[in-house]
């Protein structure tokens, strides 16, 4: 019976040293404008969060062990946002050329746009609150639509325009799970400090920290 404390320690052992050394939580070690922060879970679960200027975004999943790395995957699947064709808005009475907006109608400044003609070159900008128009010294009438928005690159196929449309376009963003990161193939790899995440987007230093 005496030998039965040194018995278990012993079964008990093995167990404890399978424990990936991943297992803790880390805060991200990226610039003085940027906050972030990563939580492995003994139960292969994962929590992230990442908050960079207007960038926002977050993500829970599972994670697997490969080899020395372990690999991380949002459960359940993000619904990615997508960019519709809406019907015409006025702004201040006025319907512009061009409008993106959220599903409320509010505008969404800062979306990067192509606009083609039949001739000519294309106008190239970004969009305000308001929508952007036309300059009145050109009267040709658009006839396509590119657009990028860049924050969450969201971006859409070529919204082509019909003689119906009068040579104006209203986009609507759906956010769906805009600020969800879809991780499929992201994985860590242990460093001196902590771990390295490699994402399709580039790769993120993470520090682990230490418990009080």
């Amino acid at each position: 019976m005496r030998m039965l404390p040194l018995v278990v320690a012993l079964i008990a052992a093995p167990a404890a040293a399978q424990q990936p050394p991943f297992v803790g939580e880390y805060y991200l070690a990226e610039g003085p404008d940027v906050a972030g922060g990563l939580l492995i879970r003994a139960d292969g679960r994962f929590q992230y969060f990442l908050a960079a200027g207007a960038l926002d975004e977050r993500a829970e999943g599972r994670w697997e062990l490969h080899g020395d790395r372990i690999c991380l995957t949002t459960e359940p699947k993000p619904v990615p946002p997508a960019m519709t064709k809406g019907p015409p808005l006025a702004v201040d009475g006025v319907v512009p050329t061009l409008l993106v907006t959220w599903p409320n109608g509010n505008g969404i400044p800062g979306v990067d746009f192509v606009i083609g003609f039949d001739n000519g070159d294309p106008i190239e900008g970004y969009t305000q609150y308001d929508g952007w128009t036309m300059p009145e010294d050109d009267p040709r009438v658009p006839r396509w639509v590119g657009l990028t928005e860049p924050i969450y690159n969201i971006t859409a196929p070529r919204f082509d325009l019909s003689e119906g449309d009068d040579g104006k376009l209203r986009v609507i963003i759906v956010p769906n799970d805009i600020r969800v990161v879809g991780f499929s193939d992201a994985c860590l790899e242990a460093t001196e400090r902590g771990v390295t995440l490699h994402r399709a987007e580039g790769t993120m230093r993470f520090v682990r920290r230490r418990e009080d």
